[in-house]
């Protein structure tokens, strides 16, 4: 079994594995666009959205927006899960509002859904309800599930690094390089998040870079 992360770029670029397949997905440009027209500028620590009440209310229903799109795409095959509903974990990050740590969980609603052949499209929301990163909580569910691989579709080829595009990065140094300021913005919680997946033994790749244990 494979989760596939795509962003909210990233919908009309879904390609599904052969493989039984939960689809994680985010819905950043819909939630910043939409926080500006109501003249809320975004706010991000280390790739995480801060969310007051009126942020969290734009992010569901961006995310409802984004989750119709993404079963669109899919076709008949695919259910769309809303994480807060199905009883998704976190732990709450109150420094940064309505936010969660997502915990490593396998909802019923999402084995009975592959069990059925369908493709599970689940929005990053936990029980509260929390505002999850998208690529933390297909981590968290990659773990949680025992996924084989997991897989986040970016707009960009991979993981750069000084200007270079990196063929593969170990989890051990990416968290250090992390930690050391060696990289921001989107790409932090995409590297922490497959580093996480790949030391709980699941292949992780971010594009065309693999993250290895």
């Amino acid at each position: 079994m494979i989760v596939l992360k795509v962003g909210g770029a990233s919908v009309g670029r879904i390609a599904l594995p052969d493989e039984p397949c939960v689809v994680v997905h985010g819905a950043g440009p819909q939630i910043s666009e939409q926080m500006r027209a109501r003249g809320i500028e975004p706010r991000f620590v280390d790739g995480r959205r801060v969310t007051t009440p009126e942020v969290l209310e734009i992010v569901m229903a961006s995310f409802a927006q984004v989750n119709a799109a993404v079963c669109a795409a899919i076709g008949d095959r695919a259910v769309g899960l809303n994480g807060a509903e199905i009883g998704l974990a976190a732990r709450h990050v109150p420094e940064l509002g309505l936010v969660g740590d997502p915990l490593p969980c396998a909802p019923p609603a999402i084995i009975g859904a592959l069990a059925a052949g369908l493709v599970p499209v689940v929005s990053p929301l936990a029980r509260g309800p929390l505002n999850v990163n998208a690529d933390e909580m297909a981590s968290a569910l990659a773990v949680g599930l025992g996924a084989q691989r997991i897989s986040f579709v970016t707009d960009v080829p991979g993981v750069f690094h000084h200007g270079e595009l990196l063929s593969s990065i170990a989890a051990g140094n990416a968290e250090t390089m992390v930690r050391g300021g060696e990289f921001d913005g989107g790409i932090v919680p995409k590297l922490l998040a497959a580093a996480l997946a790949a030391k709980n033994g699941v292949e992780a790749d971010i594009g065309c870079t693999a993250v290895v244990a």
